[in-house]
């Protein structure tokens, strides 16, 4: 579903992807994990088109994205915003319009982008909003939402568009402490009863290691180590990976 092919990115002197190789299936799961600054979100971006690559090809669901051997990434942006179109992204800042009640954030997409009937949209919505536990906010502005709650509305707005590769970067990491576990439950179901494709940055371990089927540790822009969470988690063979665990794990 996902390929990356040789992709580099650089900003300024500042390597942040290195030569990167990845493939996810479809339907996979993957999370990633590792520092801050190694490159992780910019894969999300990248996927997003929010970032163009220096090198290499970036495909999804088998249509190019990027192509920077003859820059077709760039060059044909309704091709290109055709497969950004299978793509759903939750931001670690909600990024809701905050003028908008819940409703209309949810539904604005699919009728302006899809072209999908109000009417539709809005059972869609309802039915999203049911599933993230927020019916009854339908007409509430963000301001009037917990900051988990938001982050809900934002989960919810990415589904309104049906992708196939859902994009998590750091989606608790704004939050209060006591609102990171509604934030998940719903992550966790999208899990375990959807078919979709999931990328996820991440800094809850242990949450990375329940519902993942791998993972990747990233340092310095590239991947030093990828396998199933009970590898990574219990048994990691790389020194960093190593090092990063025992102080992530050693400051929960």
């Amino acid at each position: 579903m996902i390929s990356f092919a040789g992709v580099g990115k650089s900003f300024g002197d500042n390597h942040v992807l290195r030569e990167l190789d990845l493939d996810v299936a479809a339907g996979e799961k993957v999370s990633i994990i590792g520092p801050s600054g190694s490159g992780k979100t910019t894969i999300l971006r990248l996927l997003m088109t929010l970032e163009q690559p220096d090198s290499g090809l970036v495909e999804v669901d088998g249509e190019l994205l990027w192509d920077c051997r003859n820059d077709v990434g760039a060059a044909d942006t309704r091709r290109q915003a055709a497969v950004r179109r299978k793509i759903g992204m939750v931001f670690q800042h909600f990024n809701l319009f905050p003028h908008m009640t819940v409703l209309n954030n949810v539904t604005l997409s699919p009728i302006q982008v899809l072209g999908m009937p109000r009417e539709e949209a809005e059972q869609r919505a309802v039915d999203l909003l049911q599933m993230v536990g927020l019916e009854k906010h339908l007409g509430h502005k963000p301001g009037q939402l917990s900051g988990g709650q938001q982050q809900r509305v934002a989960i919810a707005r990415a589904l309104a568009m049906r992708p196939k590769v859902m994009l998590f970067d750091e989606v608790t990491s704004a939050l209060d402490p006591e609102l990171i576990g509604e934030v998940l439950a719903v992550i966790r179901d999208l899990a375990h009863t959807t078919a979709m494709t999931m990328l996820l940055v991440t800094h809850e371990m242990r949450f990375a290691e329940e519902i993942s089927d791998r993972v990747l540790m990233f340092d310095s822009g590239a991947v030093i180590e990828s396998g199933p969470p009970s590898t990574i988690f219990e048994n990691p063979q790389h020194e960093r990976t190593q090092r990063f665990l025992k102080a992530v794990l050693e400051r929960k």
